[in-house]
C-alpha cells in the first residue's frame, strides 16, 4: 500500500481538481503571482498545498475562494476531483469550468 503524500505541488493540485485543463495552464495560473494561499501571495508552481490551505486564484475571469480537502492521487473524473476542495464561495452553485 502507498502512503499518500502530505503535501502537493500547488500547479498538480489544480489540475487534478480540474480547475484547469491542463497542468501548464495551471503552473502559469499559480506563477502569475496573483495566486494566494492561506493569504500569502505565492508566484511559484512549486508551492507546496496540504489539506485544510485556503486557495485563492482567477480562473476564466472569476476569483475563486477554495478550501483544498484531500490530495488525491490522479486526475480522474470529475466526481473524484469535486471531492478534493470545498468552495468557500457561498454565492457559487455551479460548478468550476475548465479552461
Amino acid at each position: 500500500m502507498v502512503d499518500q503524500p502530505s503535501k502537493m505541488r500547488i500547479d498538480k493540485w489544480l489540475w487534478h481538481a480540474r480547475f484547469f485543463k491542463t497542468r501548464g495552464l495551471a503552473a502559469e495560473a499559480a506563477g502569475n503571482g496573483r495566486t494566494r494561499v492561506n493569504g500569502s501571495r505565492i508566484s511559484k508552481p512549486a508551492h507546496a498545498v496540504a489539506p485544510g490551505d485556503v486557495l485563492t486564484f482567477v480562473q476564466a475571469g472569476n476569483v475563486r475562494l477554495i478550501r483544498v480537502e484531500a490530495l488525491g492521487t490522479r486526475r480522474g473524473p470529475a466526481s473524484e476531483a469535486q471531492t478534493l476542495y470545498r468552495d468557500l464561495d457561498e454565492n457559487r452553485d455551479t460548478p468550476p469550468a475548465t479552461d
